[in-house]
C-alpha cells in the first residue's frame, strides 16, 4: 500500500507541476517570473499529489469509514488544497473567488456524493463480473 500511494504522489505530482507550468507558459509567457515564485508551482504540486494522489487512494481504496465520512473528508479536504492552491499561484485570484466559497462547499459536497455513489455502483458491477467469470 505505502509503495502505491507512493508511485502515486509522485505521478500526480509530476503531471500537476507540468500542468501548471503549461498554463503558466500559456497565459505568461512573455512575463518574467520571479524565482522564488517557482517554490509556489512546486507546493502547488505537492497539494495537488497530497490530495488527489494519496489523501484521494487512501479514502476510497484502502481506508473502511461510512460513506458519509469519505464523502465529508474527501470535500473538505479537496476544497481546502485546491484554495491553498489557488492562494499560491494568484493571491487576486483569491481574493476574487473567496466570496463563493459557500457555494463551492455546497458543490463539492454534491458532487463528492454523486462521485462517491456511481463509484460505489461501477465498482459493484466489476465485481460482479469478475466473481461470475471464476465462477464459469
Amino acid at each position: 500500500m505505502i509503495i502505491q500511494l507512493r508511485n502515486s504522489f509522485f505521478q500526480v505530482f509530476t503531471m500537476s507541476l507540468l500542468w501548471v507550468v503549461l498554463l503558466l507558459t500559456l497565459f505568461f509567457g512573455d512575463q518574467n517570473i520571479n524565482m522564488g515564485y517557482l517554490w509556489n508551482v512546486a507546493g502547488i504540486a505537492v497539494i495537488f499529489a497530497a490530495v488527489f494522489g494519496v489523501m484521494y487512494n487512501a479514502l476510497w481504496n484502502h481506508f473502511t469509514m461510512k460513506p458519509i465520512w469519505n464523502i465529508a473528508i474527501s470535500s473538505v479536504l479537496s476544497l481546502a488544497g485546491t484554495m491553498l492552491a489557488v492562494w499560491l499561484f494568484s493571491r487576486e485570484m483569491y481574493d476574487m473567488i473567496f466570496p463563493y466559497l459557500p457555494g463551492m462547499i455546497v458543490l463539492s459536497l454534491v458532487l463528492h456524493t454523486l462521485g462517491f455513489y456511481v463509484y460505489a455502483k461501477m465498482d459493484s458491477k466489476k465485481r460482479a463480473d469478475e466473481l461470475n467469470r471464476k465462477m464459469r
